[in-house]
């Protein structure tokens, strides 16, 4: 048997898993967690915590068929500003609950589509959070560029606000995917904004693309990677399409006839992470790569690298705290969801609330969980020694679950005093095998390929 038909009796081509930047994951939330518990635990950082801010503009010029993101289009401005006005009485009340003596070390705006924003939009929302906490003097302030929706007025603006990263959305560039995604961006449109952001001295830039778009091949894909590389990014996302037309509306749009079936899916991958480690990239987790000088293949070396929900990173701040609609916050003791739509937001906001309408209070089995997951997806082990020096001997009750995902999937993992390693040709397994230390998983939940 060789190893595609290992990995297909593993389920690889077949199953459907949640992707884990989160644990419990997100249908776990629910609502019991409010405005009360969210600034109950606001109130409980601990003086010299570090934070990591999250601004959620949930709103685009232009809806990309393939994205499932919390965003709505919009013609005018209007209601940009109008929810502005919002955001920044939640980040006023913010400020008046975070205790003396913790700092902002990250903050990242994401959508929907920040570069909605105008000069003078990005310069007072900077100023109203800049009101939260003291500012780490090497934070991190990351943003997400839609190149369709910038100039080079809002890249002054964000460059003199403080940003030294930007995350673009590339996708593919071949123009009949693009067409059948709903995104139309040319390379010369993407490689100008990548070019602004260097002159503005932003130190590190990230590149998203997809793979499982339809109509792409190997020649189409491996074109796209090249033209990548071609533009010298930091750091690379190769993203798996999700196809959830169940949760995300607009998919309907997409020809799903012409997706490719997981084992193209698998040899797309393949191809792209080929091309971009024989470029000089460091593989990351299951679908990140990092030139060997960048701070995440640095903490990855170290064994410093994390995940959340906006992937791969090296945030070891304290606590996560989105602001604005559907954001999420994560804190020590458990995750906090606010109001999903703008309006049931504003609503609250308004009425003198902080909007968390769901979320979970982790329990230590939850946090021994989540640590074992998040060191699978980064470094491939989960290691119950380790997970015993951090959380106690409670940890000892997961050498079952070690012992049954060992047994299930003895070709791809060893298991050795109490430490399970996936093995390189079992990476593709690693949510799957997560799926192993999930006390919440039944297979009837719905997801996305595990491909």
């Amino acid at each position: 048997m060789d190893n595609i038909d290992k990995l297909t009796a593993a389920g690889l081509f077949t199953r459907n898993v949640p992707r884990y930047t989160s644990y419990p994951t997100a249908p776990q939330f629910h609502d019991g967690i409010g405005s009360e518990t969210f600034e109950n635990w606001v109130k409980t950082l601990p003086e010299g915590g570090k934070l990591s801010i999250y601004v959620h503009i949930p709103f685009c010029e232009r809806l990309c068929w393939f994205c499932a993101c919390r965003t709505q289009g919009v013609k005018s401005l209007t209601p940009v500003e109008a929810y502005l006005d919002v955001l920044k009485i939640e980040i006023a009340k913010l400020a008046e609950t975070i205790p003396e003596g913790v700092t902002i070390a990250r903050m990242h705006w994401g959508g929907g589509s920040p570069t909605i924003l105008q000069p003078d939009h990005i310069d007072s929302l900077m100023e109203a959070l800049r009101t939260l906490a003291p500012i780490d003097d090497d934070w991190e302030f990351s943003v997400e560029i839609d190149p369709a929706a910038v100039n080079d007025d809002k890249l002054d603006a964000l460059a003199r606000n403080g940003m030294n990263r930007a995350s673009i959305g590339v996708q593919d560039f071949d123009e009949r995917v693009q067409k059948s995604i709903g995104r139309l961006q040319s390379y010369e449109t993407t490689k100008g904004i990548v070019d602004g952001l260097r002159a503005r001295g932003v130190d590190s830039i990230n590149l998203d693309i997809v793979y499982g778009l339809p109509f792409q091949t190997s020649e189409s894909l491996g074109k796209t990677v090249d033209q990548v590389i071609e533009l010298n990014p930091d750091r690379v996302a190769l993203f798996g399409y999700a196809h959830v037309p169940w949760m995300a509306k607009r998919q309907k749009m997409i020809p799903e006839d012409a997706l490719p079936l997981p084992l193209e899916r698998f040899e797309l991958f393949n191809q792209a992470t080929e091309a971009l480690t024989g470029a000089g990239y460091v593989a990351l987790g299951i679908d990140h790569f990092a030139k060997p000088d960048d701070s995440l293949a640095i903490a990855a070396a170290e064994g410093r690298m994390r995940r959340n929900f906006q992937g791969y990173t090296d945030d070891l701040c304290t606590a996560l705290v989105g602001l604005g609609a559907s954001s999420i916050s994560r804190f020590p003791q458990g995750y906090a969801q606010n109001r999903a739509t703008t309006n049931a937001y504003s609503a609250e906001i308004n009425a003198g609330k902080f909007s968390a309408a769901r979320g979970i209070a982790m329990s230590l089995d939850d946090k021994i969980r989540s640590r074992a997951i998040e060191t699978l997806m980064c470094d491939f082990y989960v290691d119950i020694p380790e997970l015993k020096n951090e959380f106690g001997d409670f940890s000892a009750k997961l050498s079952k679950d070690l012992k049954k995902i060992h047994a299930e999937f003895a070709d791809f993992t060893t298991l050795e005093n109490d430490r399970l390693t996936l093995l390189p040709e079992g990476f593709h397994l690693a949510r799957i095998v997560a799926c192993g230390l999930d006390a919440y998983h039944t297979s009837a939940g719905k997801h996305s390929q595990a491909i």
